[in-house]
């Protein structure tokens, strides 16, 4: 090529890059999300540092199965509720107003906040009652995907409706992780009209067994379709909202690279060929999506066995879909690296705290309870700021329990009584049958009354929920 040539060249591509011509980094295709995309929650406050919402329970008409109306229990009138956003830091101020023809709360799950904000009916607040409404005011201090949802009835309002997702975001964290989607997993209950499943389905045993909704959602939604440009990254923010359905994904010849949990990102990434989230957990995943262009790839509900014929001739089935764009695969950029410095908690002068998960046998209603004990007889637990606890929960039925402690975050420590690794913080943990799962807690600044209880609600409802006395 000649020097003139040359020069010609240089010169179209200086021009070309003043005028901003340059080639576009690869994308998503249009619309890609649009089938997932949760309404936003409207900030209501101008200042950069405090998010304001309204968010009001009531009975609405959403339309889940085609052509059905349901008449659900909604947060501002969808399933999930809104999506409100916020930063490490912020203060976040909720207007609640109860519209619902029975009392209610809403706990804010995972959450570092003040026992007086925790939505703990007779313990932190009084039960907002129909047309009553309550001011919830936090900061919210760590980085990390948590949830709203009743602790009034709390199996038969979550399994209603009432449930939405809280994302604080860390502007600290590593860029071009991914294109993010907060994906609530839930299940609802209808008949083949539309109408809700009774809140006593299947009776005692629906109790015991813990009540699971025979329509899967993904952000209120059946099968949803989500686009993908293949080799281009996506980060799924989940969270499990359903009252007692454990979700196993799986999508075929891909595994997941887990970054994050209930508390914020891992001390380091993990790879698993299925991801696993009891009812209450979250994860913070990335994926980079493969397959022919044009292609449609199932993500599948695997079934779970936690006990007691909850596997037995299930099928599996699908959660959503997505749809790989027919067009060449993109390169993305480099992964990030994505690190956290996570200390071991020290448990050396730890206090210890023994649990068995129990079921009274006897004639009536099931009665569970934690050491024999159904919750409305129960003494509380009584600890010290500043103390650090070690906490061993037996499970001596023939279901798991997800475990989850509020307010405070925690450590699972193996059975050698070092920190699971990778190290992360934890609100939410499985207690297998016939097994036992400990971990480490340490009590901070924040006295009060909190909950600790099975997170199959229905678990909860019937016994298996206690309380803890942080005292100054």
């Amino acid at each position: 090529m000649s020097s003139e040539n040359t020069t010609i060249r240089l010169c179209l591509l200086l021009a070309a890059a003043a005028a901003g011509c340059t080639k576009e980094a690869p994308s998503q295709p249009e619309g890609w999300d649009s089938a997932v995309a949760l309404p936003p929650a409207v900030d209501l406050d101008s200042r950069a540092e405090v998010v304001e919402v309204d968010l009001t329970a009531r009975v609405e008409e959403v339309e889940i199965l085609p052509g059905k109306k349901t008449r659900a229990w909604t947060y501002n009138g969808g399933i999930p509720g809104p999506l409100i956003r916020a930063r490490v830091g912020d203060r976040v101020i909720v207007n609640f107003r109860n519209e619902l023809p029975a009392p209610t709360t809403i706990h804010w799950h995972g959450v570092r906040l003040l026992a007086e904000m925790d939505g703990a009916p007779g313990h932190s607040q009084p039960e907002t009652e129909p047309g009553g409404v309550f001011t919830y005011d936090f900061v919210v201090p760590d980085a990390g995907l948590y949830w709203y949802h009743p602790h009034v009835d709390s199996a038969a309002q979550a399994g209603n409706g009432l449930y939405g997702a809280l994302l604080v975001e860390d502007p600290a964290e590593p860029a071009a992780l991914g294109d993010e989607l907060v994906l609530v997993l839930s299940d609802i209950g209808l008949e083949e009209d539309g109408s809700l499943d009774p809140p006593d389905t299947g009776g005692n045993f629906g109790t015991l067994f813990g009540r699971e909704g025979d329509v899967l959602l993904v952000n209120g939604r059946v099968n949803p379709v989500i686009g993908a440009r293949i080799g281009l990254r996506q980060r799924w923010r989940l969270v499990n909202a359903s009252r007692s359905r454990y979700y196993q994904l799986a999508l075929a010849d891909h595994r997941f690279l887990r970054i994050g949990g209930d508390g914020g990102l891992l001390e380091h990434p993990v790879e698993t060929e299925r991801l696993v989230l009891t009812p209450g957990e979250r994860a913070d995943v990335l994926i980079e999506l493969r397959g022919a262009p044009g292609a449609t790839l199932p993500v599948r509900w695997v079934p779970y066995d936690r006990g007691y014929g909850t596997a037995f001739e299930r099928p599996e089935a699908e959660v959503f879909r997505l749809r790989l764009a027919d067009e060449p695969a993109a390169r993305d950029e480099p992964l990030p690296a994505v690190a956290r410095s996570i200390a071991p908690l020290d448990t050396a002068a730890a206090r210890r705290v023994d649990l068995q998960l129990t079921l009274q046998e006897g004639p009536g209603d099931v009665e569970m309870g934690i050491n024999g004990v159904p919750s409305w007889k129960a003494e509380p637990i009584v600890a010290a700021v500043g103390e650090t606890a070690v906490w061993t929960i037996e499970n001596t039925m023939d279901f798991d329990h997800p475990f989850h402690l509020h307010g405070f975050f925690f450590q699972v420590l193996g059975e050698d009584g070092r920190p699971v690794r990778p190290l992360e913080w934890k609100d939410t943990v499985n207690v297998p049958v016939d097994g036992a799962r400990r971990f480490v807690v340490r009590y901070d600044n924040r006295p009060g009354m909190w909950m600790f209880h099975c997170h199959i609600l229905d678990h909860a409802d019937a016994g298996m929920m206690g309380m803890l006395n942080v005292i100054p």
